[in-house]
């Protein structure tokens, strides 16, 4: 069940929000990534859609597009409800598709779901334990569908080389995709999420990322993983300091950003999935930096 890497997921691609878009919009969107030659299109969950069911409607849509969850909880389904998913997907998406899978966080998982948070390592490897074993009498897809896990910090990650393919580390620097690098060796896939934001002006920019920022600020898995990178206290106060603010989201020009983006290859990143902020602070993508950046237009 395990693959060694997810080279499919090709070398720059969209993370988005599509909960705000109809089913159709949602199509009209990931047929115009296609088009501007993005490989792959990370789609999160929360408190939305459910991530595989519109993943399976854009495949369908779609014909080179590759999709990925970005990530989906384990609270959420029983491991075998997530092997079935893993296979099913697969096959409906005629083998793009990867699994990104992660422990979320408190709030969501004991606050919302009223689960009970166990310790985050741990209760992964017991979880892809469990998907390893059971029972799956489907249709197979043609291909083995990756699994990579949002790892940040060392024993996360170590994992998500050892026993996944690899790792998709969200709200991170290229300092922090350089460790990363380094515990998962060469081999397994790292790709990394990154913000961006087309906006020059230092208040107007920061401030609009501070609003993105807010509600991850506040859950303590990324405090320790920012901690691990040499943030402290002081960087958490008033939605972000400015110092973790530019750290994380990559504002400016397009140059400025392109060249954040690289710092990433540069340190080892196989994939970085790029989240285009509006520079009016709404929700949604920024379809004109997407195309700016689009692999088609350089």
């Amino acid at each position: 069940m395990t693959a060694r890497h997810a080279q499919r997921l090709g070398r720059l691609g969209v993370w988005n929000w599509l909960d705000g878009l109809s089913a159709v919009q949602a199509a009209e969107l990931a047929r115009q990534v296609e088009d501007w030659g993005y490989s792959a299109l990370w789609i999160p969950e929360a408190v939305g859609r459910d991530p595989f069911t519109i993943i399976s409607w854009l495949a369908a849509h779609t014909q080179r597009l590759v999709f990925a969850t970005g990530i989906a909880n384990i609270y959420a389904r029983d491991p075998m409800a997530m092997r079935a998913i893993q296979q099913t997907v697969g096959e409906l998406a005629g083998g793009r598709f990867v699994l990104g899978l992660g422990v979320s966080h408190v709030p969501l998982v004991a606050g919302m779901r009223g689960h009970a948070y166990g310790k985050p390592v741990a209760t992964m490897r017991a979880y892809l334990e469990a998907m390893e074993k059971a029972t799956y009498l489907g249709p197979a897809p043609a291909e083995e569908t990756p699994i990579v896990l949002g790892a940040l910090r060392q024993r996360m990650l170590e994992l998500s080389g050892a026993q996944c393919a690899g790792a998709h580390p969200y709200n991170v620097t290229p300092e922090h995709t350089a460790r990363a690098r380094k515990i998962l060796g060469q081999g397994p896939t790292l790709a990394p999420e990154q913000m961006v934001l087309r906006e020059t002006d230092p208040a107007k920019a920061r401030a609009i990322a501070r609003r993105h920022l807010a509600p991850y600020v506040e859950l303590p898995n990324y405090r320790r993983n920012w901690q691990w990178l040499g943030f402290g206290d002081a960087d958490f106060a008033d939605g972000g300091s400015d110092r973790l603010i530019d750290a994380v989201v990559a504002w400016g020009e397009e140059p400025a950003i392109a060249a954040r983006i690289r710092a990433h290859f540069d340190a080892g990143a196989d994939h970085v999935a790029i989240q285009a902020l509006r520079p009016d602070g709404e929700r949604g993508p920024d379809l004109g930096l997407l195309a700016a950046l689009a692999p088609r237009s350089q």
